[in-house]
């Protein structure tokens, strides 16, 4: 898995954040909401973006305006500010890479994701973690101050060991939500966890949701789970939940999309219809991918065109190291190659033939296993290297033939 901080402008200035992406193709992008207070770094955030991402889902988690290390005063938002910075979390997801397909919150996270939802046409799954049916449900967190906070306009409040300004535009903001309607018009599938012994939300919170959502709805019960998700075993379980139900409402992707099955000693590319450079390939009947980086442009869903010439050198070096081996009863027990490209003066090779411009160079690196191996053998797997078929079509004269067909 990839971690990698990005930012963008939210409600109250710039939003921190953070995208996990899996090491394999994206099966969808999803937005994650935290819970009160909270930053995007709690362990139930962190937790499932990893858990995810080990599925195939890439995650974006971003701290809401004042909390964390996003801009802004904790004491200007509200439950609408917090609907405003995920609706800019979801553009940036669309701009940038792909409109997220799942939407997941926690605690008071999940009543927003369940409110902007219908924001996010192109959203198909929403998941919620304890969340409260209703936002005005966290009054309860600062009940003791809620008569000053309408008297004088705010009050300080001990939140998770924290303390908060909380103003009367906050009280007002979240009593005047209609979550009821938002769930009730969701038209997203809808997959909803909490605990039986939430003590800071109720299960009832739970059940109302769920009576009030249409189908398809489901619920998973997390006994014993407290109410930040703390264990690592409930977030892993979250998250592979979230993966295994979300693939129903994925849609696969068109036939059309894909490299049709090529003959044997054939390879067939097509464009994907997806991202910028995405394609999808066939050679000789086994299907891969190619893409380019999200920084070109790309949605990173599979190896560069280079990573995948890179790839064929290193698996006909591997191959033919193995079979020299074979053949001459060496003692190798595993190769391991490692490869680099990257363009270079011509004027600083000292071995090449090009003196003018820029050249391709590729370094390989063998790591060879083999305790019984002696360095006569090992210098003569190195020389044999050279002669793997890919490394000498490279540094051969090579005509490529071109034509259009209708």
């Amino acid at each position: 898995m990839a971690s990698e901080k990005v930012g963008f402008e939210g409600s109250g200035g710039n939003l921190a954040a953070r995208l996990d992406t899996p090491d394999g193709p994206i099966r969808a992008y999803a937005l994650f909401a935290h819970c009160f207070t909270c930053s995007k770094d709690i362990f139930a955030a962190s937790r499932i973006a990893r858990a995810l991402a080990d599925e195939g889902i890439a995650v974006l988690r971003f701290d809401f305006t004042g909390l964390g290390a996003s801009d802004g005063e904790f004491e200007n938002t509200n439950f609408s500010s917090n609907l405003e910075d995920l609706r800019y979390a979801a553009e940036f997801l669309r701009q940038n890479h792909e409109a997220p397909k799942i939407l997941i919150g926690h605690s008071l996270g999940g009543a927003a994701v369940l409110g902007m939802a219908e924001d996010v046409p192109e959203a198909v799954a929403v998941a919620t973690i304890a969340a409260p049916f209703d936002p005005e449900h966290v009054a309860h967190n600062f009940k003791d101050s809620i008569e000053i906070i309408e008297n004088k306009g705010e009050a300080e409040v001990s939140l998770a060991g924290r303390t908060f300004t909380i103003k009367r535009q906050f009280l007002d903001d979240i009593s005047s939500q209609n979550q009821q309607e938002r769930i009730a018009n969701l038209r997203k599938a809808l997959l909803i966890f909490h605990a039986p012994g939430d003590e800071s939300v109720g299960i009832e919170n739970a059940g109302l949701i769920y009576a009030t959502a249409k189908h398809p709805k489901s619920f998973v019960s997390l006994d014993g789970a407290d109410h930040l998700v703390s264990r690592h075993a409930d977030a892993n379980y979250i998250a592979k939940v979230i993966a295994a139900w979300a693939t129903r409402y994925l849609a696969a992707e068109p036939e059309s999309h894909l490299a049709p099955k090529a003959a044997p000693g054939q390879t067939i590319v097509t464009e994907r219809g997806i991202g910028g450079f995405a394609v999808s390939i066939n050679s000789s009947g086994h299907a891969l991918l190619a893409d380019e980086p999200a920084g070109y442009g790309g949605l990173d869903t599979g190896p560069t065109p280079y990573g995948l010439l890179l790839s064929s050198l290193g698996a006909c070096t591997a191959m033919t190291l193995r079979m020299y081996a074979e053949r001459k009863n060496l003692p190798l027990e595993r190769v391991t190659v490692e490869l680099t490209h990257k363009k270079i003066h011509a004027e600083d090779c000292t071995d090449c033939e090009t003196k003018v411009g820029k050249i391709d160079e590729i370094n390989r690196r063998l790591t060879i296993e083999g305790d019984e191996l002696s360095a006569d053998q090992r210098q003569r797997l190195l020389e044999i290297a050279d002669k793997c078929p890919v490394h000498r079509t490279l540094e051969s004269e090579v005509k490529i033939r071109t034509e259009i067909t209708a």
